[in-house]
């Protein structure tokens, strides 16, 4: 399954079903087959994505530190996509469609 995300302001951004099922989580909201996130909401969206991501990185930068004090090497991520990876479109497309006052949608 894929997650489209539309939005009058912005081009589609399309996730795969697992990538978009975390941001969705991450959000707040339901990861319904069909879904919006009003213009009111995108605030809070976007601070809970951008939370996310720093404690993930700090996350694997305190892992990365205490493999160098035990002088082991370095962990390997855990994925060869970051979520700020992930999440960078995402939060563009809120931040666009909050300034023009438009919904993004998936699933219709």
């Amino acid at each position: 399954m894929l997650y489209k995300f539309k939005s009058k302001a912005t081009g589609d951004l399309i996730m795969l079903e697992p990538n978009g099922r975390r941001v969705l989580q991450l959000i707040g909201k339901s990861p319904d087959p069909t879904g919006i996130i009003q213009p009111a909401q995108m605030p809070a969206a976007i601070a809970a994505l951008e939370a996310a991501v720093a404690q993930e990185e700090a996350e694997h930068k305190a892992a990365e530190q205490e493999a160098e004090a035990k002088g082991e090497k370095l962990p390997p991520k855990a994925d060869t996509v970051s979520l700020r990876q992930r999440a960078v479109p995402f939060i563009d497309m809120l931040r666009r469609s909050e300034a023009a006052g438009h919904d993004v949608v998936w699933g219709v």
